[in-house]
Formats: C-alpha cells, sequence, structure tokens
C-alpha cells in the first residue's frame, strides 16, 4: 500500500483541527494506519523550534531568521518522520506544510515566493502533499474565533492588513496548482465541510 499524504492549509480559525480529526476517523473505519502531525513541529527537535518561533515575547526576531526556523523545523519534521513514514505505506494528515511558509513569510513578510520556495525545497527533498485542503474564511472572521478560543501566538498578534495578505496569498496558491490546492467554504457547517472533503478525496485519490 503506498503511502498518502493530505496537509490542510487556512487562516487560523478556519476550522482545520476539527476537520483532520472527523478525517482521521475515515480513515481509520477504512483501515488505513492514520498519523497526524503539525508545523511548525511534529518532532522533538521540531517542537523545539516551534516554541521559538511563535513565543509572542520575540518580538525582535528578524523575518529572514523566521523563514529560515520554520524550513529548519520542517527539515527535520520531513526526515525523521514524514517520510520514513510514508515510504511504509502510511496515510499522513498534516496540520501546515510549505503552503504556509509561502503565504506568511514570502507574501505576508515580503520576502518573496521564489525566496521561501528555495529555502523549502531544500527541507522537504521532493516530499509533496497528494493533496492539500485550503479552509477557506476571511481573517477577521478566523481571528474572532481564535481569540475567542484565549490560544493566540506571535503571527496571531500581527494587525489585520498582514492577514488579509496572507490569506489572497492563498487564495493565489489556489489558482496556481489547481490540481493540488482545493479550497472549500469554510464558512459552511461542519458536516457540510467533512462531507466535501471525502468526496473530494474519494475522487482524486486511489485508497
Amino acid at each position: 500500500m503506498r503511502g498518502v499524504f493530505i496537509t490542510f492549509e487556512g487562516p487560523d480559525g478556519s476550522g482545520k483541527t476539527t476537520q483532520i480529526k472527523l478525517l482521521e476517523q475515515y480513515f481509520k473505519e477504512k483501515g488505513y494506519d492514520i498519523l497526524i502531525t503539525r508545523e511548525p513541529g511534529g518532532t522533538k527537535i521540531s517542537e523545539q523550534i516551534r516554541s521559538v518561533i511563535l513565543d509572542k515575547n520575540n518580538i525582535e526576531m528578524d523575518s529572514i531568521t523566521e523563514a529560515l526556523l520554520y524550513a529548519a523545523s520542517r527539515a527535520q519534521h520531513v526526515a525523521e518522520f514524514i517520510r520514513p513514514a510514508l515510504l511504509k505505506g502510511k496515510a499522513i494528515i498534516c496540520d501546515r506544510f510549505v503552503d504556509s511558509s509561502i503565504v506568511y513569510q514570502g507574501i505576508g513578510r515580503s520576502l518573496g515566493i521564489d525566496f521561501v520556495k528555495k529555502i523549502n525545497d531544500m527541507a522537504i527533498g521532493g516530499t509533496e502533499p497528494n493533496i492539500t485542503f485550503l479552509l477557506k474564511v476571511s481573517p477577521e472572521i478566523g481571528l474572532a474565533r481564535k481569540f475567542s478560543s484565549h490560544e493566540c501566538n506571535r503571527l496571531d498578534m500581527e494587525n489585520l492588513e498582514f492577514h488579509d495578505e496572507v490569506y489572497e496569498g492563498y487564495l493565489k496558491l489556489e489558482k496556481l496548482y489547481p490540481e493540488r490546492v482545493i479550497g472549500i467554504d469554510a464558512r459552511k457547517s461542519i458536516e457540510e465541510v467533512h462531507r466535501e472533503i471525502i468526496n473530494i478525496i474519494n475522487n482524486r485519490l486511489e485508497l
């Protein structure tokens, strides 16, 4: 059985966590050995880097430092966890991947898509998702949901203009990679979004 790599993207508060849990259950019912992971993070080293990146006290962090830390965390994640699991035929669902770096650092931080893509191409070494679900919801709605949960990190604290640019970046990626990035209206009910995801998986992937 070949491995399956699915990623979820979208603004914070778009419902990624909920949909990942529902999809995990779906895969388990189909008999898949399913693994759930996240970025930044996923391994001991990557989680340590995550704590530095998202620490609200690290307000002095330079944009290039931030981008390189994300790429470093991802390189370890892929080498230690993602690639070995895929080679064993496992199914992996990851909360965020390279697309997040492209929109948050490449566009939001104005480092440029080419720069961010180059350092992340080295980090992942050709390990790409089979499919990426982009849960689309306006930054205003997403941030309101996020702050109501009393969970926020250094990037959440950026102004609305930054988050608007990030969201527009996601919409650009949806147009650039229509064969991989599938946009879904996250304003729909949890059940509706889940059904749409399942239908897409059944039509796109050979499980």
